[in-house]
């Protein structure tokens, strides 16, 4: 599974190999609304995880509090990546 970075880093390493188009003012729009709704889920899934990681932590469990600080980077990393995605699909119209 390639980071959000590598992912930033191909698209730019392949802009910078084609001639690419530039953006319209709906791609950009659609760019900016997808931004926002990533950040959006990033945000709700951290205050979720982070009540339930201050809950392991209260109990003096540290092998789940790992974990679930382990879970939080994954799900990061992975909504990271669908709007990478997502947004390489926009600019590709």
């Amino acid at each position: 599974m390639k980071s959000a970075y590598e992912l930033a880093m191909e698209r730019l390493n392949l802009e910078d190999s084609e001639d690419s188009k530039p953006l319209t003012d709906e791609q950009r729009q659609q760019l900016a609304q997808l931004s926002t709704r990533y950040q959006a889920k990033i945000a709700e899934r951290e205050i979720f995880l982070k009540k339930q990681l201050l809950d392991a932590e209260a109990s003096g469990n540290p092998v789940e509090s790992e974990q679930i600080r382990k879970q939080m980077a994954l799900e990061k990393e992975r909504l990271e990546e669908e709007m990478e995605s997502k947004k390489d699909k926009i600019r590709q119209e």
